[in-house]
């Protein structure tokens, strides 16, 4: 294994995905809402994998289940696999956080950001390709 697969010296806006490991690092931005408007980062969906979120700055409101959490900076959640989930912003400021998932997940988001169709029929498919399932 070579080092630099495995070291992101500046992680921001970027993802830490190493050949092999099970799991992943991305640190990224979620834009703030306005009027209270919610803005998912992802529809619910569900997955095998675990999935955590470390807030850096702002906070995140995290839908467990059927719970909801307010994350402030500083805080953590983590959804355990086969658990109905989504995330957003809840302030109008900018949220920082830390990303941490399976390698079959960051395939299905890399998928999604590829896809030139984001209809809902052509997001089932996608993510039922990458044994998920989109619930929204």
């Amino acid at each position: 294994m070579s080092i630099p697969e495995t070291f992101e010296p500046a992680l921001r806006g970027r993802t830490l995905a190493p050949p092999g490991s099970g799991i992943v690092l991305a640190e990224w931005e979620a834009e703030g809402a306005a009027d209270g408007e919610r803005l998912e980062q992802a529809p619910l969906h569900r997955h095998g994998e675990d999935e955590a979120w470390y807030v850096l700055e702002g906070v995140l409101g995290v839908r467990i289940g059927d719970e909801e959490v307010e994350v402030p900076a500083g805080g953590a959640a983590i959804v355990p696999g086969g658990t109905a989930h989504t995330y957003w912003n809840p302030r109008p400021e900018p949220a920082r956080y830390l990303l941490v998932m399976g390698p079959k997940t960051n395939a299905l988001i890399n998928a999604i950001h590829a896809a030139a169709d984001r209809g809902p029929d052509a997001m089932r498919r996608l993510f039922e390709e990458h044994d998920a399932e989109l619930l929204a």
